[in-house]
């Protein structure tokens, strides 16, 4: 099996020694230097907790490289895992938790495009989505799609091979109005054409 090939940082000496014990003796990833980011799938990063400092240089990881974000760390706040999520972190480990299985499984889900939570954490997360859907989403007419009602309608006819005349009888709209709902579309997801939002709208699950 191919390692996953991963950079460790750390906000202290401490949790980088640490968790460069725990990477190094794990035969399923490959530790490389700090200064490889290019050629890395996962990023492992330690520290006490998520301060300041901390989330702007997830912040520039996340702006520089893309990369996902094992994040291991003694203890983790509801909002601050919202701040962590926006960076780019995928998995959270708490440190007193952690071992060398824990860890390698956390790197192999976030390099395979998954996440790790602590059960609690994931409860969070999902009471922020509802909020979210209540109190964002739903007031402004969309759902957690990110589309509104009627776009979802759109793409639905326009997965099923229904032209713009075809979609606007059916709907009973008009055919501008249709073709501004697909250019919407496809210009807030910054896709090329109808055929690419059908595509990118079944692969999201969004219709």
């Amino acid at each position: 099996m191919e390692k996953v090939r991963l950079v460790l940082q750390a906000a202290d000496p401490f949790s980088y020694a640490g968790l460069d014990s725990f990477l190094r003796s794990c035969p399923a990833v490959e530790l490389l230097p700090a200064a490889d980011r290019a050629g890395a799938q996962v990023l492992v990063f330690g520290c006490e907790q998520l301060t300041v400092d901390v989330v702007a240089t997830l912040r520039r990881s996340a702006a520089q490289t893309g990369l996902p974000v094992v994040l291991v760390l003694r203890e983790i706040t509801e909002s601050e895992l919202l701040t962590a999520v926006d960076c780019r972190v995928v998995a959270v480990l708490p440190r007193a938790a952690v071992t060398t299985e824990r860890l390698a499984h956390s790197v192999l889900a976030a390099a395979n495009g998954g996440g790790v939570m602590p059960p609690n954490l994931v409860g969070e997360l999902l009471k922020h989505i509802d909020r979210l859907q209540r109190e964002v989403l739903a007031p402004n007419g969309l759902n957690a799609s990110g589309l509104t009602s009627r776009e979802v309608d759109v793409l639905r006819l326009m997965a099923d091979g229904f032209d713009t005349g075809e979609i606007a009888g059916k709907l009973c709209y008009s055919e501008r109005t249709v073709k501004n709902v697909i250019y919407g579309v496809t210009h807030r997801l910054k896709l090329r054409n109808r055929s690419h939002a059908v595509a990118y709208a079944l692969r999201a699950g969004m219709i």
